[in-house]
């Protein structure tokens, strides 16, 4: 089995031949020009990443990062975080006809971080007041020295300021604590570290509660694999609909894991299907990247900015065009593969409904007979 992203360091290539060997996640199967699906393909899981899994909506994008969430949660000495905005991944931690989970995860449902999780300089960005104004300038003085929200709110009434200036960050920090994300007793590294997978469920969230525990938790990851005491097990963050998080405050502290995570063992996995809206760094320091199909010219010619010398031909025309195939860019072997992503394990909880769905129980059997057709035209 070939495995992306792992570098040829072994007396055979590929990394093979070491005692013991690698670990590796089955990621899905070579795609021919004709169609046809060839040999197994997986994914490295023994060293930190980088990676990047972009499409258009319904090419598959979450679908793909499911099956990595997956693959990382089966083995050993990885602890597997995903930010899931749309739910599509709390099957992650289904039951099985014999009652056990179908893969090792937990959900937590609408998580809570803490206020000093995030640093007092993004409170005005993240309440949306300008850092330079005179409300924004308090936001940030109380966010220095508080450690709770309702500190923050306590020190906001005490500020001596003009009137005008408190009760416009009154108002704005009032409306953060009605997002519901902030307690102090929210998310720490423990909660983080878990040999099974942690599916943060933050669907219905808004984008800047959303974007806020990114950041929390991206920082929680770093920091404590560059404390001094390092947590036994390397993090991987699966952060889908990245394009929401890196608009907000989360920017700053996935920058941070893109450019210096790789150090100290923290992958991350980030999925978008509006490319051209991340910071250029995500696609410059993905050192994996699964291109779904994309249409959006600007999503494309992002991509082909940063595209490797490698890469030959054009990308536009090397993009695949099915649901579930993909084009791996891998520049640990400076090599590019077509795939056919494998089916998931658990279940996908991002299907878009059908009207045939709630019409009736027949219309249902018919879809199922259908998608069972599909699969037998050549699943992975």
């Amino acid at each position: 089995m070939h495995v992306v992203g792992r570098e040829r360091d072994g007396p055979n290539g590929n990394g093979a031949g070491r005692e013991p060997a690698p670990m590796a996640g089955h990621l899905g199967r070579y795609l021919a020009r004709d169609g046809s699906l060839g040999a197994r393909v997986g994914i490295d899981v023994d060293r930190p990443h980088a990676a990047l899994v972009v499409g258009k909506r319904g090419a598959g994008k979450s679908h793909t990062l499911g099956v990595l969430a997956e693959a990382t949660a089966r083995a050993d000495g990885l602890a597997p975080v995903v930010v899931d905005p749309m739910g599509a991944f709390t099957g992650l931690a289904a039951e099985t006809s014999a009652g056990a989970a179908s893969a090792p995860a937990h959900v937590i449902e609408r998580p809570t971080i803490r206020a000093g999780a995030l640093p007092a300089s993004e409170w005005p960005e993240l309440v949306g007041l300008d850092a330079t104004s005179g409300a924004g300038a308090l936001v940030w003085e109380v966010a220095a020295s508080s450690p709770t929200l309702a500190a923050m709110l306590d020190r906001v009434e005490g500020a001596d300021c003009a009137p005008e200036l408190r009760r416009t960050a009154r108002n704005h920090l009032r409306r953060a604590r009605e997002w519901g994300v902030f307690d102090s007793d929210g998310l720490d590294a423990d909660d983080l570290f878990d040999p099974a997978a942690t599916v943060l469920s933050l669907s219905g969230v808004d984008d800047a509660p959303t974007s806020a525990v990114v950041a929390a938790v991206a920082r929680l990851l770093y920091d404590a694999r560059t404390g001094g005491e390092r947590p036994g097990r390397l993090p991987w963050l699966f952060v889908d609909e990245a394009h929401v998080a890196v608009d907000g405050v989360a920017g700053t502290a996935l920058r941070t894991l893109l450019t210096r995570g790789r150090a100290p063992g923290v992958s991350l996995v980030l999925a978008t299907q509006r490319l051209s809206a991340l910071p250029a760094v995500a696609a410059s320091q993905a050192d994996l990247l699964l291109a779904h199909r994309l249409t959006s010219e600007a999503d494309i010619e992002a991509l082909a900015a940063a595209s490797p010398t490698y890469l030959s031909g054009t990308l536009e025309d090397r993009l695949p065009s099915g649901r579930g195939e993909a084009l791996v860019v891998d520049d640990a072997t400076e090599s590019t593969h077509a795939i056919r992503v494998r089916d998931r394990h658990t279940p996908h909880g991002g299907d878009t409904p059908r009207a045939s769905e709630v019409a009736g129980g027949g219309s249902a059997d018919v879809r199922r007979e259908n998608d069972r057709w599909e699969r037998s035209k050549g699943g992975p």
